[in-house]
């Protein structure tokens, strides 16, 4: 792990999801590969494994930094600025 400032930023506490699984993998038809929790505002998207990779799309979108893992018995942190986990 690396210290990130955008940890600091963060809503405490974090976001409740929005959703229960990935809004525009549902809309296509298709099937998330892994779920992703923005930080920031509580978007569910789908993983860079999925074949649309929302999750990315999402920050690419928004500039939102850091998402956990939203599956099941993980809580890891990423940050896509500094594309390292936080």
């Amino acid at each position: 792990m690396i210290d990130c400032s955008h940890l600091a930023a963060l809503p405490r506490p974090e976001p409740r999801p929005l959703t229960p699984t990935c809004p525009e993998c549902a809309a296509r038809g298709s099937n998330p590969v892994q779920l992703r929790l923005c930080l920031e505002c509580g978007h569910v998207g789908c993983c860079d494994s999925s074949a649309y990779r929302h999750a990315t799309a999402h920050f690419e979108e928004t500039g939102h930094a850091v998402m956990r893992s939203f599956e099941p018995g993980q809580s890891w942190r990423w940050c896509y600025v500094h594309r390292h986990i936080v």
